[in-house]
């Protein structure tokens, strides 16, 4: 049961231990009838034109700063005032611009001991830039430390810097937290157990190097631990990278992945083995080796600075007392451009990640328009640039927020929902049990004959890696939906099937597009539920909250109270 937003809550524990969940409220809001009949706007082809708009060769792979989100806002921005929402800015206008900064970096790079010197091939051997905005950046034969996982958690009793000085040297780090065991089990009282924590990915491993002073920081690629292929990288790292710009920061002179054949033959030049150390580092005691062998790199870069966009809708509330909460729908337009140097199809066109969920949260703002008695509270659609470069646009409005973010409710976060192969009795709540948001969540979706089930692959650490995390730093409640598995006609196996392929094979390359066999059936059917999700948060007097025990739990408590 949602208690009201400034009260704690006391019941969600029982709740997800298995009690009865709350019959009052929510459950007469995701079956109004004025939201089923709205939510019939949500449709296929609507879905479809939307997707294949923003996926079309001409939009050239929506990276920020080209001509392709300059026909993205315009789509966009044009589509929404034609359903009769109003701009999102409260300066009168469809846009929040946020400066960015773009850096290629040209490099060489090279490992050294005394007996050897490995020139390695850029892209193949190692991948990574520089975000420091001199022309020239050069590290020469900078001492080489392998530290483990990269982690300072005191909560945890752990520091893997603890005893060695890394200011001024290149480190080596795991992706991923260490899997402490107990028992013989995963040890869940321990960096989340199976579940990754934020120390495991890979930009807290970048920015942990930064704060121990280190000059630059490799992390080493292993595909089970980081979710996807080493090609994900070289594709990603190939062309410009974008930042937000910190005044206060001088950032790594470089940092990097180096796949697993680089970090074995690397520490052969040392005389170490590897998985030895990698084994050594799951314990507490892991104390930091130094390596023989030094790290020379000598980069040429690029910069240009721009002002990058985050397209912004408005539907207003109806109710005088509600109508300045919102409730937020995000989804991020941008993908990652085009690659001239490939041969044939040169475009990135990110069907599926993410002009379906740019497209879905379009459709919604639709459905929403269709009401006949409108929401109580506002709703706030908005399309963010550069996640692909690390979360920018969202974080940049986090930051930098157009409504209060102690006045916002909710976000509902929609990218790469993935289910293009038809109904599933199932949805996947990445980071499921998080929030109240889930019960809400779970009467819509009964709605459909669904069940929630967690994400089967929490190690990957998926909840940190979109959207809206940036938000629920910043302590606002926020839901990431995945489509689900349980195929209906074809089962789990086939689900599981299909969303290996699209991660194996289209995630992140020039072949995410459209393809013949899509079925939207599924995508329409998990679209409309989070309509009725949002409608029912906008329509009920109280806020979902934080469950007990999460991490951002007491950042939106303090919120609220010095409201």
């Amino acid at each position: 049961m949602a208690l009201k937003k400034n009260e704690s809550l006391l019941l969600i524990f029982f709740i997800f231990i298995g009690c009865e969940k709350p019959l009052e409220g929510w459950n007469k809001y995701v079956h109004s009838e004025d939201a089923s009949n709205a939510q019939e706007a949500i449709t296929g082809q609507v879905l479809r034109q939307h997707i294949a708009t923003l996926s079309s060769d001409e939009f050239e792979g929506r990276f920020p700063g080209t001509i392709g989100e300059e026909l993205t806002v315009d789509y966009l921005s044009k589509t929404f005032e034609k359903l009769g929402l109003l701009p999102g800015n409260p300066n009168g206008t469809w846009i929040q611009k946020a400066t960015m900064t773009g850096v290629v970096s040209e490099y060489k790079a090279q490992f050294l001991t005394e007996e050897e010197r490995w020139v390695m091939k850029v892209g193949g051997d190692i991948v990574g830039n520089s975000y420091r905005m001199q022309k020239e950046v050069d590290i020469k034969k900078a001492e080489m430390v392998f530290c483990g996982y990269g982690i300072n958690a005191p909560e945890y009793g752990w520091n893997d810097f603890e005893g060695i000085d890394v200011n001024g040297k290149v480190i080596v780090v795991l992706v991923g937290d260490p899997p402490i065991e107990k028992d013989d089990k995963l040890d869940d009282s321990m960096f989340g157990g199976k579940a990754m924590t934020y120390y495991g990915r890979w930009s807290y491993k970048f920015e942990e190097g930064l704060r121990q002073g280190a000059t630059g920081v490799l992390v080493v690629h292993e595909t089970g631990t980081a979710g996807y292929p080493f090609a994900v990288l070289q594709g990603g790292y190939d062309g410009e990278q974008l930042m937000i710009e910190d005044p206060n920061l001088t950032p790594l002179a470089f940092q990097g992945w180096i796949p697993l054949a680089t970090a074995d033959r690397l520490f052969e030049m040392s005389g170490l083995d590897y998985q030895a150390l990698k084994e050594s580092a799951v314990r507490p005691d892991f104390k930091a080796v130094s390596l023989s062998s030094t790290f020379t790199s000598k980069m040429t870069n690029s910069v240009r600075r721009f002002d990058s966009n985050n397209i912004v809708a408005k539907y207003e509330g109806t109710d005088p007392e509600l109508k300045d909460e919102y409730i937020i729908y995000t989804a991020h337009w941008d993908h990652l451009g085009k690659n001239i140097k490939l041969e044939g199809d040169q475009i990135y066109n990110g069907a599926n990640d993410n002009a379906l969920g740019t497209g879905i949260i379009m459709n919604i703002a639709e459905a929403f328009s269709k009401l006949k008695n409108g929401s109580k509270r506002s709703i706030l659609f908005l399309a963010v640039t550069a996640e692909e470069q690390g979360l920018l646009g969202a974080t940049y409005y986090s930051i930098n927020p157009l409504v209060p973010l102690e006045k916002t409710v909710a976000v509902m976060n929609i990218d790469a929902m993935g289910n293009t192969y038809g109904k599933t009795k199932d949805l996947i709540v990445v980071g499921k049990g998080n929030s109240e948001l889930d019960i809400v969540l779970e009467y819509a979706a009964e709605q459909d004959g669904k069940y929630l089930i967690p994400d089967a692959e929490p190690e990957k650490g998926f909840y940190y890696r979109s959207d809206h995390f940036a938000f629920a730093k910043q302590g606002v409640p926020a839901l990431y939906v995945d489509g689900g598995l349980d195929v209906v006609g074809k089962g789990m196996d086939y689900g599981h099937e299909k969303k290996a392929e699209y991660t194996n094979i289209d995630y992140h390359a020039v072949s995410d597009e459209i393809k013949d066999d899509w079925d939207f059936s599924g995508m329409v059917e998990d679209a409309r539920i989070l309509f009725r999700v949002g409608y029912a948060i906008g329509q009920h007097d109280v806020w979902p909250q934080w469950s007990e025990g999460t991490e951002f739990k007491a950042t939106r408590e303090a919120m609220l109270k010095s409201k």
